[in-house]
């Protein structure tokens, strides 16, 4: 159990969410008093004044890692895992700290983007996640690496959906007329925990240990059949086990060893995450307007609704995985996020929008499963650079998109504030087209060894 990564993602979460609300309800505060005294209250104007806000803010939280997030990757590729671990905490931490410090004494909101650029070379979430990707791969064994990496996401979803379902409330208690102080205090407690774990309690898994048990059940496993059954006389059930072994050899030899294969994993996930991580960015403002126009309790809800997808979606690998492939789990989430996206285009009222979020219920499958499929093709001392790398061009990519995407919302605000989500929806649909490529190799190059034989 002191090997199980899950207590410090579900930490971490936590202390994030109260970090998210605090930032986004700081800074709506905050331009909301100065567009007040520059006698500008327009709704859309205040609208602008968050977006260019993140705009500036995403883009330096999101390139500055880069290079950071690679030299972590290769520290924890040697062994020292629970750096790769602290160090993106740290930038968290800080973080916190200084948001807690721009609302005690009213400082301007751009202070923040020093902490953000503090927080981007410590790594941020790009070394932080691929680093708990990697740790629960090595922490799990072949068979069940798919379940156990949607495991872990679905702790992050709890968490998140906890601690966004909690932190409007924290966040309206003021002390000394500032409100969001004790939100960030309890953000600052949670990782502070996750330092203390992680220190104290964490053990890094190793993952002989994982392969000596692989071997021993299998060994077992095929003694039982070699005890049950003579060897000479085949049964129906020695044919199907014969027959499953053999498609796991197919698809290991034709599609799985490909670099074609890897580089299509990596474009559809890229855009796929892309498109995700766009609507997310889009609809933290998209709360905020009319028709909607949430409160802090209302935010709170509408993020708690998001984070639920990640129990869905657990629950949805943990029972469609019986009768379908990984590659048809990505596709099945794919469609999930698109519809819930379109519908997302016209909400215009507050129960359209968690019927946007239900449609979405499976749409966090396709990322951890893809990267199963990944650490399926890489040595396990190669985890860390593997994640770290696709975690690079994700956020790459997203700095682009994020900001196209923002940039699109503020054009169409008058006229159709929903646009943006119907552009989001065509990239995700493009980022089916790789998988959907991959899948249909598979199931040709499956067919024709049956339709020889």
């Amino acid at each position: 159990m002191r090997t199980w990564i899950e207590p410090v993602v579900a930490g971490s979460q936590l202390a994030g969410c109260f970090y998210d609300t605090g930032l986004l309800l700081v800074v709506k505060n905050y331009y909301n008093q100065t567009n007040t005294l520059s006698n500008s209250s327009s709704e859309d104007v205040l609208q602008k004044s968050i977006s260019n806000f993140y705009i500036i803010y995403n883009l330096i939280i999101r390139l500055t890692p880069l290079p950071s997030a690679y030299i972590l990757a290769k520290i924890g590729d040697t062994g020292k895992r629970k750096i790769t671990l602290c160090v993106p905490l740290v930038g968290f931490f800080i973080s916190s700290l200084c948001l807690l410090f721009v609302t005690l004494w009213d400082l301007p909101i751009k202070v923040m983007f020093g902490p953000a650029v503090f927080n981007g070379l410590c790594g941020w979430f790009i070394a932080y996640w691929s680093s708990v990707m990697a740790w629960a791969s090595l922490d799990s064994s072949t068979m069940r690496r798919s379940l156990r990496l949607v495991i872990t996401e679905c702790t992050f979803g709890l968490a998140g959906f906890i601690g966004s379902l909690i932190s409007g409330h924290i966040f309206i208690y003021q002390v000394d007329n500032h409100p969001g102080i004790i939100l960030m205090c309890c953000s600052l407690a949670s990782y502070a925990f996750c330092h203390l774990y992680i220190i104290f309690i964490l053990k890094t898994p190793h993952c002989e240990i994982i392969k000596k048990e692989e071997i021993i059940s299998e060994s077992a496993v095929d003694q039982a059949e070699d005890q049950a059954v003579p060897q000479e006389v085949p049964t129906e059930r020695s044919r199907l086990i014969n027959s499953s072994k053999e498609i796991a050899s197919l698809k290991k030899t034709y599609v799985f060893s490909s670099k074609v294969t890897i580089f299509l994993l990596f474009l559809s996930a890229t855009l796929y995450n892309s498109a995700v991580n766009g609507a997310e960015d889009v609809i933290n403002f998209f709360m905020l307007k009319k028709p909607l126009s949430w409160g802090p309790v209302e935010v709170g809800y509408g993020n708690a609704a998001a984070y639920m997808i990640f129990v869905t979606s657990f629950l949805g690998v943990f029972v469609f995985s019986r009768c379908l492939q990984d590659l048809s789990l990505v596709i099945f989430g794919m469609f999930s996020f698109l519809a819930g996206i379109l519908i997302m285009a016209f909400v215009r009222w507050t129960y359209l929008y968690y019927i946007a979020r239900l449609a979405m219920m499976f749409s966090l499958i396709p990322m951890p499963t893809i990267r199963a499929i990944l650490s399926k093709l890489t040595k396990e001392s190669s985890y860390g650079k593997v994640f770290a790398v696709l975690q690079i061009i994700i956020g790459v990519v997203s700095v682009a998109t994020s900001t196209a995407y923002i940039a699109i919302y503020q054009v169409t605000l008058d006229w159709f504030s929903g646009f943006s989500f119907i552009v989001i929806s065509i990239v995700a649909f493009i980022s089916f087209i790789p998988i959907s490529f991959i899948a249909w190799q598979t199931y040709a190059r499956k067919e024709s060894p049956a339709t020889q034989g």
